[in-house]
């Protein structure tokens, strides 16, 4: 069973699967660091400089004790942060665009099959045609 096992997570599609977790993992963190810290600054301040993973609709407020501190804390529709994860999500798609893109340009055009000849039959079949006449 462990041969088997050992067979089984050498090949290269499980390998190949391997890496491409690891490295969707790193991905994505670039890229949720690129839209957390370049563009959505960027995008706020073109929109007044507001910050959009604060943005939220509040439904209930928080209930502070009379010390100050929360009792309950506010129920919010935070709109904001899923805005963000669109923009996050369009990132992500146009840079695994590029790479398809890119590893696609990397591949051999695969050659077209030679045309084929007349099997042995129809050469036959041509023969007596021929004969006949």
């Amino acid at each position: 069973m462990l041969k088997e096992f050992k067979n089984f997570i050498m090949t290269g599609n499980v390998v190949e699967f391997a890496v491409a977790v690891i490295m969707a993992g790193a991905i994505g963190l670039v890229i949720n660091g690129f839209v957390g810290d370049i563009i959505m600054p960027i995008v706020g301040h073109f929109a007044g400089g507001m910050d959009f993973a604060n943005l939220a609709y509040q439904l209930d407020p928080a209930v502070l004790a009379a010390d100050g501190t929360v009792e309950k804390a506010a129920n919010s529709i935070r709109y904001g942060a899923w805005v963000n994860a669109i923009i996050n999500l369009l990132i992500v798609g146009f840079v695994m665009f590029l790479m398809v893109k890119a590893y696609n340009k990397t591949k051999k055009p695969v050659e077209a099959a030679a045309p084929a000849g007349p099997t042995d039959n129809e050469l036959l079949m041509e023969i007596r045609d021929a004969l006949k006449k």
